[in-house]
């Protein structure tokens, strides 16, 4: 008996040295990482670029004494709307309609009686993306001119954005590669290895927002100026410190 706990003591004694090597070994390779001198710095790059797609929100109110015949002139001014645009070699995977209502127009006496309707009002908007930007204007005088009465939106994008924020990408990890150098000689440290790269949130030029109620004999020459669009990158990079 004596025999077999000495064994089993010494057996114990053999899992508890290996189990505290093991724990000593995890230890200090984590402190090794954990005592690591660093600079920590995040880069900002950003690209531009003329655009090469123009996308637009066009709409239809019409108005009518009952929802249906509202309704029935809004569809009839959509339709025609719709057909200039792919007349002029708009897709129509291109045009997705983003806005339908009907409600009852009121008349809101000042002698403080009840409201009452007076009418209906039909409103239909499309988003319309336009990939030949020379012919915006062009495109947007003629769905106003048969149709259209309100244009919500426009804005500029790209149809491939991959290039232009990469290259913003690089010239933030310039940046920061930049920032770095300019930290380590004023501390009079040398940098060492890259140990961490995370990449930042990259905005995509967003819309403009151009709200105007068109007429008819207003739609002549509709100037489209797409510019330059710009977009953003950022990146932290974290250096070791030799």
């Amino acid at each position: 008996m004596r025999a077999l706990a000495t064994t089993a003591l010494a057996a114990a004694a053999a899992v508890g040295c290996s189990a505290a090597s093991v724990a000593a070994e995890e230890g200090a390779a984590g402190g090794q990482y954990a005592m690591k001198r660093t600079i920590a710095v995040t880069g900002v790059g950003e690209a531009s670029k003329a655009p090469d797609m123009a996308n637009l929100t066009l709409g239809v109110d019409a108005e009518g004494a009952t929802a249906a015949e509202a309704l029935r002139k809004n569809s009839a001014q959509m339709q025609a709307t719709i057909k200039s645009l792919t007349d002029a070699g708009v897709d129509k995977k291109d045009i997705q309609t983003s806005n339908l209502s009907v409600g009852a127009k009121y008349d809101y006496s000042p002698e403080g009686r009840p409201p009452r309707i007076i009418g209906y009002q039909a409103t239909n908007a499309v988003s319309v993306k336009l990939r030949n930007i020379d012919k915006a204007g062009a495109i947007i005088d003629k769905a106003v001119g048969v149709g259209a009465n309100r244009l919500e939106s426009i804005w500029f994008s790209f149809a491939d954005p991959k290039p232009i924020l990469n290259e913003a990408r690089r010239n933030a990890v310039a940046d920061a590669k930049e920032r770095a150098a300019l930290y380590a000689d004023a501390a009079g440290v040398k940098l060492g290895p890259i140990l961490q790269i995370s990449d930042g949130y990259a905005p995509l030029p967003g819309p403009v927002p151009v709200m105007a109620r068109m007429d008819m004999a207003e739609a002549k020459a509709v100037p489209i100026a797409p510019g330059e669009s710009t977009t953003s990158a950022s990146v932290t990079v974290i250096y070791e410190i030799e």
